[in-house]
Order: structure tokens, then C-alpha cells, then sequence
């Protein structure tokens, strides 16, 4: 009897071993992402959760939760928790989420951050869920290239900007110019704001130094960064006075506002533009619909300056989303992203407000249903796919660095306490010294 008992007790602890071997082989590691899959991983219907993080206006917010929504009705068993906030509040709270390897399942990156969190390790690559969970059947190589870095693309390109200059012909008439020419030029800029300021109206608010400096050192053949992205990319100084003495001048002769006048604009009820004492606008392409309805007249596109425009404009990811290296759920993540990209339904909600879809057969559905001034913002951005360059890697590490120097120094100079020569030796110095940490 108690050899019989000792057999039982064998065979109950060898059935107990294998039961436990099998359950540890479910929730192993999954081969393909390299990842604990735990119990979030599973398809099906087993319950998972993602957290999703994004900044934006109000009506980013109100329409990404609506799809959301729709996400959710498709795929009952997936929760997903939201966290949003302003552009500055944004990083703040996701800068010690990286620290903590807490980072959302799916999060919002921008272009300036982008090789901050790529390039330490914090985003997963995105490139062995293409073809898989992510249908890129419709995607160019171009668009999904937007996000590549090294060997890898760590963010889904979520449409696609071109820089322009936004503006309101009726108050292009008060400052007496009919047009502005179809290919305008430097001089054209000048002689129009030179007009404008007679007439007591200024050209514009002036450009984003960290895009616009860009922009300019394209167009004559430069870059704001060397190929490694441990050096500035361009030598001679005197390209950075030629741009920034321009835009200096003009408020020094007040065809373009004092730093002064622009800090006390506290809301779009204060924009010039929108209050007709100022021409327009440049900034990106997805930015035009929400002043046109701020401004509630008729506006159109101007395209960049010449000569050289064709080689300084490019079409730059809007933004991405990407997937937390340390995410336990990645394939579901690249599920959702896919949805965001791939769904006509989800579009309707989106309408190109994250810059013009990549995927060219969402791009045609949405059309029948933009309103004029989105088909306006579709139509540049097509002129521009023809009339632009490839664009330069991504920022490197210590880009925000870089641009807060270039703010800071293009403000000083814009309120006359520097001179551009100054400027343009202190900013090398500055960015140099920024960019040399990734040698």
C-alpha cells in the first residue's frame, strides 16, 4: 500500500510539473518583439489595456477620443486609458515617465523630440509590424521613412506638412498689393512688407527661427545639422546674418511686430492676422483651417521664398505615434496605430488634422468630404509633393537645446540688444556645444 501511495504522489507532482512548465510557456516572451508578453499580449478576446498620451487643442482631443470610442466598439475587449495635455505640460510629464521606463503603450512623439527618446532605447522599432499589423499597401517608402532613424523607423508617420505663408487677401489689398506673385522672391517679401508697413499694417509675425533657419540653409545648398548630428551643418556665419538681418530689419522698421507687441497676444481673439492689422501667417500646412476660421474671411496659400525654394521646402511628418520599448502589449499597440492610419471611418473623425493622410486611398476618400479651406490645405500639400526635396534626417539629440539657444538669441536680436554677427557666433558656439555630446 505505501509503494502504491508513493506512486500517486510521484505521478500528482509530475502532472503539477508539466501544468506549470505549459502556463510558464504562454506567458513567456514573445520571439518576434522581444518582449514579455505577459497578459496583455493576447489577441482574441482576452482583456487588454493600453495607454495612450498625446498633446493638442481641444478639438485634437475631442475627435481622437471619439476614435477611440470607435476602436473600442470594433475591439470590445481593449481599454484604453488617455492622458493629454498642452504642448510644454506634455514632455514635462512624460520626461520622468522614460525615466521611470513607465512610458504610454502609445505616444504622441514630435519631430524635435523624436531622437531624444528614439535614440536611448525608449521607443520600439515599428518596422517588423509593417506588413503585418500595420497595412503600409498604401504608404510610400517616403512617408514611412519620415520616421527612420539608424536602422530603424521608431515612429508611424501620422501625415504630412509643407511650409507656406497663410494670408488674407483683403488685407493684402489694404496694404495696396493686388497679388503676391506666383514664384515670390526674397525682394518681392521685402517690397510687399515694405508697402504694408506704409500702410500701417505688418507683413507677419515673423518666422520660427529653429524651422525657418532650416528652410533658408536648404535653399542654398546647407543643412542646420552635419550628417552625424554632432556638429552644425553649414560654416560660414554669414549665412545666419543674411537670414536673421532680414527679419531683424523688418522690425526694426516696424513692418513686422516687436517681440513686445507679440508677448502681449494672449489668445486667437489678439492674432493680427485675425484682427486685420497684419497680412498672415507662416507656419505649417495643418495649421491653416484653424486660423481661417479664426480669421472668418477668405485666406490663401503663398508658397516659400525663392530663389531655391524647390530645394529648401520638403514635406515633414506632422508628428508620430509611437510604441514604448518597455510596452507588454506592442502588437496591439501597432493594432490601434493602424486603425489611426488605416480606417476610413476614424478618418472621417480626423480630416487631416494631423497633417494630410499618408495612406493615399484615405487621402481620396476624405476628399468628397472636406470643407474649401481643407481642400485648400490637401491641394498645397499636393503642390508641394511636386515642387520640393527630400527631407534631412531627423533632429538629432539636444535639438531643443539647440533651438532654445536659437530663440533666445533671435529675440535678443530682434529687440536690438545684439548684433546679427554676435548672434551668429554665439549661437555656433551655443549649438556646437550642445551637439558635440553625441560625438
Amino acid at each position: 500500500m505505501k509503494k502504491q501511495a508513493k506512486k500517486v504522489v510521484l505521478a500528482l507532482m509530475a502532472s503539477a510539473l508539466m501544468l506549470a512548465t505549459a502556463c510558464g510557456s504562454n506567458a513567456g516572451t514573445n520571439s518576434e518583439t522581444g518582449t514579455n508578453a505577459g497578459t496583455n499580449s493576447g489577441g482574441g478576446d482576452k482583456p487588454i489595456t493600453l495607454r495612450m498620451a498625446w498633446w493638442g487643442s481641444e478639438t485634437r482631443h475631442e475627435y481622437t477620443k471619439k476614435v477611440i470610442d470607435l476602436y473600442k466598439t470594433k475591439n470590445p475587449n481593449v481599454t484604453i486609458e488617455v492622458e493629454y495635455a498642452n504642448y510644454d505640460d506634455y514632455w514635462k510629464k512624460i520626461a520622468p515617465q522614460a525615466a521611470a521606463n513607465e512610458l504610454p503603450d502609445i505616444m504622441q512623439i514630435d519631430t524635435g523630440y523624436y531622437a531624444q527618446y528614439a535614440g536611448k532605447g525608449q521607443l520600439a522599432d515599428l518596422t517588423p509590424y509593417f506588413g503585418k499589423e500595420i497595412d503600409v499597401t498604401n504608404i510610400s517608402e517616403n512617408a514611412l521613412n519620415g520616421g527612420k532613424l539608424g536602422d530603424g523607423v521608431f515612429g508611424m508617420n501620422l501625415g504630412v506638412n509643407s511650409l507656406g505663408f497663410h494670408y488674407d487677401p483683403a488685407t493684402l489689398a489694404k496694404a495696396g498689393v493686388d497679388s503676391i506673385p506666383e514664384n515670390w522672391s526674397w525682394d518681392d517679401y521685402l517690397s510687399i512688407a515694405a508697402k504694408a508697413k506704409e500702410n500701417g499694417i505688418y507683413i507677419d509675425s515673423g518666422m520660427r527661427a529653429e524651422v525657418f533657419f532650416g528652410y533658408y540653409l536648404r535653399t542654398v545648398g546647407k543643412k542646420l545639422y552635419n550628417e552625424a548630428g554632432n556638429g552644425l551643418g553649414y560654416e560660414d556665419d554669414q549665412l545666419f546674418v543674411d537670414f536673421f538681418g532680414k527679419l531683424a530689419d523688418l522690425v526694426k522698421s516696424g513692418a513686422a511686430p516687436t517681440p513686445d507687441t507679440l508677448a502681449q497676444i494672449k489668445g486667437v481673439e489678439d492674432d493680427m492676422t485675425v484682427k486685420g492689422t497684419q497680412i498672415g501667417v507662416w507656419q505649417w500646412s495643418n495649421q491653416f483651417v484653424a486660423l481661417q476660421q479664426a480669421v472668418n474671411r477668405p485666406m490663401k496659400f503663398a508658397p516659400a521664398l525663392n530663389p531655391g525654394a524647390k530645394e529648401g521646402l520638403y514635406l515633414k511628418p506632422s508628428m508620430f505615434f509611437s510604441i514604448s520599448k518597455n510596452s507588454k502589449a506592442k502588437e496591439e499597440a501597432a493594432k490601434f496605430i493602424n486603425f489611426f492610419v488605416n480606417d476610413p471611418e476614424a478618418n472621417k473623425l480626423i480630416l487631416g488634422e494631423r497633417g494630410v493622410p499618408v495612406s493615399s486611398v484615405i487621402k481620396e476618400e476624405l476628399k468628397p468630404l472636406l470643407s474649401p479651406e481643407q481642400v485648400q490645405v490637401f491641394d498645397y500639400v499636393a503642390w508641394s509633393e511636386e515642387n520640393s526635396s527630400p527631407m534631412d534626417p531627423v533632429d538629432p539629440i539636444g535639438a531643443i537645446e539647440v533651438f532654445a539657444s536659437l530663440k533666445s538669441l533671435t529675440e535678443q536680436l530682434n529687440y536690438g540688444q545684439i548684433s546679427a554677427e554676435d548672434a551668429a557666433k554665439k549661437f555656433r558656439s551655443e549649438a556646437e556645444n550642445v551637439l558635440k555630446k553625441n560625438k
